[in-house]
């Protein structure tokens, strides 16, 4: 009975207590659920919906046939009104757990529609009909390329003063290179550069000779360097060289049986796929691949042949998208595209793509590898389909091009394609065009600067536009909203002060073992020694006053800089007239005899007094005893 009494009263203790302190209600038991039977009550529910679902698809398809009006929703019953009141009458106030997904409740009132059916295909919004019209204007704008043109902001970066020939981004975006007429090649880092915007590094890699192409491997740890030489160089991605590939023998008539080029390189790339392998052409009139790992010989030799099977000279040369394909345009015109596997026989071949004579600037091929962009010297822009390769699916005339690396690329998205125009000196302003791929409409165009666009480059990662002109300037082209990194990061950073480095003005020397009285004392601060130097004249190396007068010290006074400068004055004051020499010399004989100086008194205790004869008695003497023509006549 004790134990009894003390277990109700410790429970009438636990009840008071939780009543004051609000714990009433965490004794009761949670409500337990049958799984197996709500998966079927749900499987059951959503098979009443569908068939309810298609018996009124079919009920509206009839009345839509016969004109009848459809009943409105609100004069049947509705399935989830009930639905909704047998769930409150089974609801109980004291259970605890989650509560029903609402989403059966909000899928029955979707169901609910009150008006005349709408067409199939087509779904009924509860928002408003302007947020449908802001939503149409969004899929237009998605649908329209133009608007995602980044040319709202731009950063001109300075190269030189010669035409930036070269243009090359690594694929992640974080490094532009750029190279010039001038022979020169900058790096410009993105995140380390602050708004001074300066290249962080500056080499000539081929010396004299004028850069022709730059760019980044696949992997965007090796740089193809192609310059005015016979060598391509191969760079890391500090700029330190990895490869240079051999000259071959010029004097051998079959240009396959040599290592390398022997003439001037036009233009180079990477393979798409293969990171070890580049493209280089060259006026030798070969087109060769190459491998890192071999740079002693290239890998294949393709040669481009006339319409009489003669040597022609390849102008620009590329991969395509899957690395299978090369293509050359040549000076005559044509474009030929040769199996990556098979050197001898072309694949594609189009002997009038362009105008005899005019050099082909650029190939590009397109992101889905089937249509091909051609920059022609001939001032024009042509599209091919290389599946059909006789005639262009479109052509631009009247586009000016004074360069021979004059681009042309495509867009991200495959929809646009831009190149870049040439203006002589003072007559214009050289423009990126951009054209609709398809129609090869002008759609858009940006005004560069006063000069020639040279170069272009629109990375897709960063969706960003780069462009060289022919003044020595790379500019870029972003939008903050649908640019990312890239220009951005260096435009909000702004510029650093340079530091200059705080040195002690003498040798501290420490000698732990002397005596306290030749000990010196231990500089603290660096900058507190500078601040007591200053003070001190013979540490600051204050400057002396100017001298006044004619000078002390070894100092010449203000009117002569220096001892040269004093003399010249002097002897320019001096009135003296030494036109005759003779009577210069002789104004001072005089006192020599009287007063002896330099030249007498040294030979006067050692040399005779000197005897001279006289000048008659010699001339007497000496005429007696030669003969009358010998003798001197005066």
């Amino acid at each position: 009975m004790a134990d009894r009494s003390s277990a109700s009263g410790d429970s009438s203790n636990d009840a008071d207590i939780s009543s004051v302190m609000g714990f009433a209600g965490f004794g009761k038991k949670a409500r337990t659920f049958d799984l197996e039977a709500m998966f079927e009550q749900t499987r059951r529910t959503a098979i009443e919906r569908s068939q309810r679902a298609l018996e009124e698809r079919q009920k509206q398809e009839v009345q839509e046939s016969s004109g009848f009006r459809p009943v409105s929703a609100k004069e049947k019953p509705s399935a989830s009104t009930s639905r909704k009141q047998e769930a409150e009458s089974d609801s109980d106030s004291d259970v605890i757990g989650p509560p029903l997904p609402p989403q059966e409740e909000e899928e029955d009132d979707d169901d609910e529609v009150v008006g005349p059916p709408l067409p199939p295909g087509y779904k009924r919004s509860n928002a408003d009909s302007d947020d449908d019209d802001d939503d149409d204007e969004d899929d237009d704008d998605d649908d329209n390329p133009v608007k995602k043109i980044p040319d709202t902001h731009e950063i001109t970066l300075q190269h030189g003063s010669k035409s930036v020939s070269a243009l090359a981004l690594d694929p992640s975006g974080a490094r532009l290179i750029t190279g010039s007429f001038d022979y020169d090649v900058k790096f410009w880092d993105f995140a380390g550069m602050d708004s001074s915007l300066h290249a962080f590094r500056s080499l000539q890699p081929c010396e004299c000779h004028q850069i022709r192409s730059l760019q980044y491997s696949v992997t965007g740890d090796a740089i193809l360097v192609v310059a005015g030489n016979s060598q391509a160089k191969v760079l890391d991605r500090d700029g330190f060289q990895v490869l240079e590939c051999i000259k071959g023998d010029q004097y051998i008539v079959d240009m396959a049986n040599t290592k390398g080029h022997t003439a001037m390189l036009n233009d180079g790339c990477w393979h798409p796929k293969i990171k070890e392998e580049f493209l280089t052409c060259s006026n030798d009139g070969t087109v060769r691949t190459w491998d890192l790992s071999s740079e002693k010989k290239h890998k294949s030799v393709f040669k481009p042949r006339s319409l009489q099977g003669k040597k022609v000279t390849p102008t620009c040369c590329t991969y395509s998208r899957d690395g299978k394909l090369i293509a050359a345009g040549c000076q005559d015109g044509t474009i030929q595209i040769w199996d990556r596997n098979l050197s001898v026989h072309t694949k594609f071949h189009c002997r009038q793509a362009h105008a005899p004579g005019s050099d082909t600037s650029c190939l590009s091929f397109s992101y889905d590898g089937v249509t091909l962009a051609s920059r022609g010297g001939d001032d024009t822009l042509k599209t091919w389909d290389i599946r059909s390769f006789r005639k262009p699916l479109g052509e631009v005339t009247g586009l000016t091009s004074f360069f021979p690396m004059t681009d042309c690329c495509f867009s991200p998205d495959d929809k646009l394609l831009l190149t870049g125009t040439s203006v002589r000196k003072d007559e214009g302003n050289g423009k990126l065009m951009f054209f609709e791929r398809q129609s090869l409409q002008k759609v858009y165009e940006i005004e560069v600067a006063n000069t020639s666009v040279v170069r272009c480059l629109w990375h897709p990662k960063l969706n960003q536009i780069m462009v060289g002109t022919g003044n020595g300037l790379a500019k870029v082209y972003y939008d903050p909203v649908k640019s990312q990194r890239g220009a951005m990061l260096c435009v909000v950073k702004s510029k650093t002060k340079e530091k200059h480095a705080e040195t002690l003005t003498q040798d501290y020397i420490i000698t732990p073992h002397a005596l306290p009285m030749f000990r010196e004392a231990r500089q603290r601060s660096t900058r507190k020694q500078l601040e007591k130097d200053r003070l001190d004249p013979l540490k600051s190396h204050k400057p002396e006053p100017p001298v006044s007068g004619p000078g002390r010290g070894g100092r010449v006074a203000a009117h002569g800089g220096t001892l040269s400068s004093f003399i010249v004055k002097n002897i320019a004051l001096d009135k003296t007239d030494d036109s005759n020499p003779r009577e210069a010399i002789l104004r001072h004989a005089k006192e020599a005899s009287e007063n002896p100086y330099w030249v007498a008194p040294a030979y006067k205790q050692t040399q005779p007094e000197p005897m001279f004869a006289e000048e008659e008695q010699e001339e007497e003497e000496g005429d007696k005893d030669q003969p009358e023509w010998k003798k001197r006549k005066i």
